[in-house]
């Protein structure tokens, strides 16, 4: 399944047509660099509802996440479709599995969670955070998912004009979001970092309490600046061991790196843009005629963070980049319901033993789990 070699996977036009316009992919086959391999086995079947008897279904997979002990969470949007909605039922919002792939747990009130679930995030204390780009608001839950610890913004308020969701953001509210997609937490302090991206466009930052503390970031194409079209953007927010942060710009197919603090800033709020440490292009001209390449981002899980991971949701694969070159140097998938196959590929996640976990919204439906092979632990050993 690997893209280094094309004709691998797809027939040998589709081969030409699609490799011409990855300039930036490393020619070498450098043994150093992670491989996978899909575990067809798990995650094992989803129970069945005790009142009904039918089988839960999770509808679209928005988020993938995971925790101290590496159980996988993932956030389901429960969105069945002809003819789950008659033979099966919505599964939870949450589901928790263990590392075999079983339910271990699973809670959530739609009612109460976001519009639109989108992002999760597990912090340094196994919290659970998740957002939602249909709503206003990002919420903490402790790991069992029995109480809400914190809960940023209003649930159907946006920070836009008139105060509806799904309208152009003010991009400027201390309180309010608007369609957030991600979220992560500073282990060092608990301040929250939002991908405030789907009607704002802004990473806005808040401490552990929800007090709003800075924000940076508006609609356009410049450095610093966030894709207007499109929706969602930045798309990811992803804290490195090296303290910055890796924002994701998913129409303008680029990850752009910022200090937590950045100091190289212009402007105030609406209109506040700091200037990129970085810009790690991925395929660059995929915003213009599909959903974009950079959609989320992990990380090997040596020190160095020798490599990172790209979720390209518009071309339907993943691709490992060496991240200090910014180069991409393989990668796997093509479209398909197959498995270790995509159909929009939205959201990854590494466990401690790096094994992978992906996430797939809209057609896909599914959360996949791939696991290092050929001897490679997926750590990037060897790494600068």
């Amino acid at each position: 399944m690997r893209v280094t070699k094309y004709c691998g996977i797809f027939s040998a036009i589709c081969a030409v047509n699609l490799w011409s316009m990855f300039a930036n992919v490393a020619t070498a086959d450098d043994e150093r660099t992670p491989r996978y391999r899909v575990d067809p086995s798990w995650p094992r079947p989803l129970p069945h509802d005790q009142a009904t008897g039918k089988p839960w279904v999770t509808g679209e997979v928005a988020g993938t996440c995971v925790d101290s002990h590496d159980h996988i969470f993932t956030v389901n949007r429960g969105n069945l479709i002809a003819p789950e909605d008659v033979i099966a039922v919505a599964s939870p919002p949450v589901i928790e599995f263990d590392r075999e792939g079983n339910v271990v747990n699973a809670f959530g009130n739609r009612n109460v969670m976001p519009n639109g679930l989108h992002g999760c995030f597990v912090d340094y204390q196994d919290n659970i955070w998740i957002a939602g780009n249909g709503d206003g608001i990002v919420q903490k839950y402790t790991h069992d998912g029995r109480t809400m610890l914190l809960q940023i913004g209003t649930r159907g308020l946006c920070d836009s004009a008139n105060g509806t969701c799904g309208n152009p953001g003010a991009n400027a509210s201390r309180t309010r979001l608007n369609q957030p997609a991600n979220m992560t937490v500073d282990p060092a302090n608990g301040d929250v970092y939002i991908a405030d991206g789907y009607g704002n466009h802004r990473v806005v930052v808040f401490n552990r309490n929800g007090v709003f503390l800075r924000q940076w970031g508006n609609s356009g194409l410049g450095p610093g600046q966030f894709q207007p079209n499109d929706g969602g953007h930045p798309h990811c927010v992803v804290l490195s061991n090296a303290g910055l942060i890796y924002a994701c710009d998913r129409g303008s197919d680029r990850i752009q790196v910022f200090e937590k603090n950045p100091s190289n800033c212009t402007g105030q709020p609406p209109n506040r843009v700091c200037q990129p440490l970085r810009i790690i292009n991925v395929v660059p001209g995929r915003g213009q005629n599909t959903a974009g390449s950079a959609w989320d981002v992990s990380f090997t899980k040596d020190r160095q963070q020798t490599f990172m991971f790209d979720v390209d949701g518009g071309d339907e694969v993943l691709w490992t980049f060496d991240r200090a070159a910014g180069t991409i140097l393989a990668g796997f998938g093509r479209p398909g319901h197959n498995a270790g196959e995509f159909t929009f590929l939205h959201s990854i996640v590494l466990d401690s033993e790096s094994n992978m976990f992906l996430g797939e919204t809209i057609g896909g439906r599914r959360v996949q789990k791939f696991v290092p092979v050929e001897g490679d632990d997926g750590e990037g050993e060897g790494g600068n």
